[in-house]
């Protein structure tokens, strides 16, 4: 198993590309620290095709700064299975944690190559008061390009903070899209990665809207062809109703 400490973990992502776990090290561990309550954001990308790893997150909880059995009683994993982006959103108070990158099947041939983008966020309920978005763009959800209306549900919450999905628009191609049937009070935000390095810069910000309570929230007339990111966000636990209602733009 190799070790890596990060220090203590702030909003500017850390970034660790071009990892790779093999069947005789089939496990990075990266331990770091969190000053203040925070949103840890785990964005686990660029899986080697054909394989696939999983993220696992752990408190120090017996405070000895190693990750041992104690610890791994309670733990938060990511694991879709094949190579799709890994993620974790989780909702903490200060503390020592490890970010445990592993193998799916650490016995078999071959070595396994991951990206890996590290944050800590300000919590929702902070002051001042607004939703604490995840700056890390891992494709949780991927629509494809839109060639029709979507609907999604999901759920957020201290356990899964931001959920993050992936869509593109066509030429002469846009898309409404609402959040609604909220229980609690969500928002949300609509990025274009435009130097692809799955973090949020400046600029690259299109649109949020962030209704308070149980408000639905509302993007409207996104009609620039290209790759979107959609993330929704909590400000307290709620279930959503998500709908991207595409429409076809006159030609030019």
């Amino acid at each position: 198993m190799a070790l890596f400490n990060l220090g203590t973990l702030g909003s500017t992502p850390v970034i660790k590309d071009n990892f790779s776990l093999t069947t005789t090290d089939p496990t990075d561990v990266f331990k770091f620290k969190i000053a203040d309550a925070s949103n840890i954001n785990l964005s686990l990308t660029s899986i080697s095709a054909g394989d696939d790893a999983d993220i696992r997150l752990f408190r120090d909880a017996n405070l000895n700064g190693v990750l041992d059995d104690f610890d791994r009683t309670v733990g938060i994993v990511s694991n879709k299975g094949s190579n799709l982006d890994e993620a974790i959103n989780f909702k903490t108070s200060s503390g020592t944690f490890f970010a445990e990158v592993s193998r799916f099947a650490p016995g078999s041939s071959g070595s396994v190559s991951y990206d890996l983008a590290l944050s800590a966020t300000k919590p929702s309920g902070t002051f001042p008061l607004s939703s604490s978005f995840s700056n890390l763009l891992p494709k949780e959800f991927t629509l494809g390009n839109l060639s029709g209306d979507v609907t999604r549900t999901g759920n957020v919450n201290n356990q899964n903070t931001t959920d993050v999905y992936n869509f593109s628009l066509g030429t002469f191609e846009g898309v409404n899209i609402r959040l609604s049937g909220l229980n609690g009070d969500a928002d949300i935000r609509l990025i274009r990665d435009l130097n692809n390095n799955r973090i949020v810069d400046a600029g690259e910000e299109i649109a949020r809207s962030t209704n308070g309570g149980t408000t639905s929230d509302l993007i409207s007339n996104i009609n620039l062809s290209g790759d979107y990111f959609l993330q929704v966000t909590q400000f307290t636990s709620s279930s959503y109703n998500l709908t991207f209602d595409h429409f076809t733009t006159p030609f030019a």
